[in-house]
């Protein structure tokens, strides 16, 4: 099953950066080391002077210096490794890009030899012969169609739009009205009041002396 998956190729390049940071631990490691007799020798000292033997202490002060001589070697060795390897990583950074670059002005020639000159003039003639027949169809068909078929195509035109608009817009619904209004709304009859019939007034006749 693990057979067919892909072994990331290991360059030479990586071994060499590989090899250097190897070196770079060892030198950490050593001074680790140092350190360590350091704060002895310096403890040494100590006791060797709390008993009254300062020959003794001024001995192990002396091989403080010396191991501090060391310590500074290291670090300057150490220094030399960390910018190594900096640089070589810093080395292969570039190639990529030069690499990339190279990659991408390929694919630039390459789109340049299809937007050659006779290309372009070709699709510009295509180009103009397709607008000069769409114009000789809009001019025949200008000349050659009556004042009815325009306002049929007009009318048909107003149609789609209307069409298209209706489409687009959400349809609504509206609650239907009611045909018949409810008891409680319902007009009362109005009441006439009774009016007593008042016979008419006999005209009075004067009489006579």
């Amino acid at each position: 099953m693990g057979g067919n998956q892909s072994v990331p190729k290991i360059t030479k390049q990586d071994r060499a950066i590989l090899d250097l940071k190897l070196q770079r631990d060892k030198v950490k490691q050593y001074q680790k080391k140092i350190q360590a007799v350091l704060d002895r020798e310096h403890e040494i000292a100590k006791q060797h002077l709390a008993a009254g033997q300062k020959d003794r202490a001024l001995l192990a002060l002396r091989r403080r210096k010396y191991q501090e001589t060391l310590l500074q070697k290291t670090d300057g060795q150490l220094e030399n490794l960390e910018g190594l390897v900096s640089t070589i990583e810093f080395s292969l950074v570039e190639v990529s890009v030069l690499h990339g670059l190279k990659q991408g002005n390929e694919v630039l020639k390459e789109i340049h030899k299809e937007l050659n000159v006779e290309s372009v003039e070709k699709l510009l003639e295509e180009t103009a012969e397709a607008r000069e027949y769409q114009r000789e169809i809009d001019e025949m068909l200008a000349h050659n169609m009556t004042v009815e078929d325009e306002e049929a195509v007009q009318a048909e035109l107003k149609e789609l739009e209307r069409e298209t608009l209706a489409e687009q817009k959400p349809a609504i619904s509206l609650p239907s009205v009611p045909t018949t209004q409810p008891e409680s709304e319902q007009p009362e009859a109005e009441e006439v009041p009774a009016t007593k019939e008042t016979e008419p007034e006999q005209e009075r006749v004067p009489v006579a002396a």
